[in-house]
């Protein structure tokens, strides 16, 4: 019996987990006003989505034993991605701007490319996940990833600033007044070859 009432409590510690991650994504969306739900439930879905990162012990200190072991346990269930009732990165709402410097003082500026569509969706998702992020250094350590990948295929730059944005969009009503979408400036990282050459050799 014992041992029934330790199955059944495992089986709802880990509905609970799956519930929680999987509403983060819909309650994030709700509470930004992204939807066609009504203002009112932008502070209820603020509150919900608060719920469900303490839930998941993100509101304790990274080095927390409880917060390591829910967050190992939700990689090894699969269930640390939620999906969202609504359509995935649509619109966009963050832009990553590579200012490429080299050597003879020329500036070039890139987005960061794909060869392929779900490629680029992937990269879209990953700019959502970077603008959301709350601990710099993580965010810094994703940005970085894609600058070193654009060093790969241009080896004469010596610094890469990222500069990183979100994209607001009018309302349908704006748009018919002639607004256009805006961008507001967030973040901003430089990247040296000296770094780049000290992150290739880290083991």
């Amino acid at each position: 019996m014992r041992q029934k009432s330790v199955y059944l409590a495992c089986f709802i510690l880990h509905f609970l987990l799956i519930i929680t991650v999987s509403f983060r994504e819909t309650l994030w969306l709700v509470a930004r006003g992204l939807t066609i739900f009504p203002s009112s439930s932008k502070s209820y879905s603020a509150k919900a989505e608060k719920a469900t990162f303490a839930a998941r012990g993100h509101n304790l200190a990274a080095s927390s034993a409880l917060r390591q072991a829910l967050a190992t346990y939700l990689h090894l269930a699969g269930i640390e991605r939620g999906y969202g009732y609504f359509a995935p990165n649509v619109p966009e709402s963050y832009k990553l701007v590579l200012e490429l410097h080299y050597p003879d003082g020329r500036v070039e500026y890139q987005l960061p490319r794909v060869n392929r569509a779900a490629a680029g969706l992937r990269v879209a998702g990953l700019l959502d996940e970077i603008g959301r992020t709350r601990y710099d250094p993580l965010r810094e350590y994703m940005v970085r990833m894609l600058a070193y990948s654009t060093w790969r295929e241009n080896p004469d730059v010596t610094m890469i600033r990222a500069v990183f944005g979100s994209i607001s969009l009018p309302s349908i009503s704006e748009f018919e007044h002639g607004k256009r979408e805006s961008y507001e400036f967030l973040y901003a990282y430089d990247f040296s070859r000296i770094d780049k050459a000290t992150e290739l050799e880290t083991p």
